[in-house]
């Protein structure tokens, strides 16, 4: 996987039909979209940079807002481990080479079906790193997506996760 797409409960489908469609016009042939066993999750995978199409898929919103209805969050994936904190801190330390001494960040952690304790991931990683932490405006944001037995990691700029809500409510701003 190297996208999670969050929908409302009930409409799958037809968020995985959408995403889909739209790879598909953003250039990728085969797009793969996986319907989890929790309600409003979808994994999905791309031939396309994920960073890359969020941004593209970001720009179609602006210009056609009425493309994506049934998207809420399109979330970009670099690495996909097992949900064990020694397997998601290797993975992490694989990718933390982006951030800049000078630049803040932020740990952040969703997960959905899983008991691994958040606070225990966030001491094994922040070890590592001695930056300075910003919760509200960091440089980068060291996400870490668990769904079930398989956790998704990046190290990605704060605006790289897709909001289709706020990217429609910035077109009246």
């Amino acid at each position: 996987m190297n996208l999670i797409i969050t929908c409302p409960r009930h409409f799958e489908e037809e968020a995985s039909e959408e995403v889909k469609r739209i790879l598909i016009e953003l250039g990728d042939q085969e797009p793969k979209i996986i319907i989890s066993s929790m309600p409003g999750i979808l994994t999905g995978i791309t031939s396309l940079n994920p960073i890359e199409s969020i941004e593209k898929i970001r720009e179609k919103i602006l210009d056609e807002p009425w493309s994506v209805r049934y998207c809420l969050r399109i979330i970009p994936i670099q690495g996909v481990c097992k949900t064990n904190i020694k397997e998601i801190e290797d993975e992490i330390l694989k990718k933390i080479g982006v951030i800049k001494s000078e630049d803040s960040y932020r740990i952040t952690i969703e997960k959905r079906n899983s008991k691994v304790s958040s606070n225990e991931i966030i001491s094994k990683i922040a070890k590592n790193i001695s930056n300075k932490v910003s919760l509200d405006s960091p440089d980068w944001v060291i996400l870490i997506e668990i769904i079930g037995d398989e956790a998704g990691v990046s190290v990605i700029r704060n605006n790289n996760i897709l909001s289709v809500e706020k990217t429609k409510r910035s077109l009246s701003d």
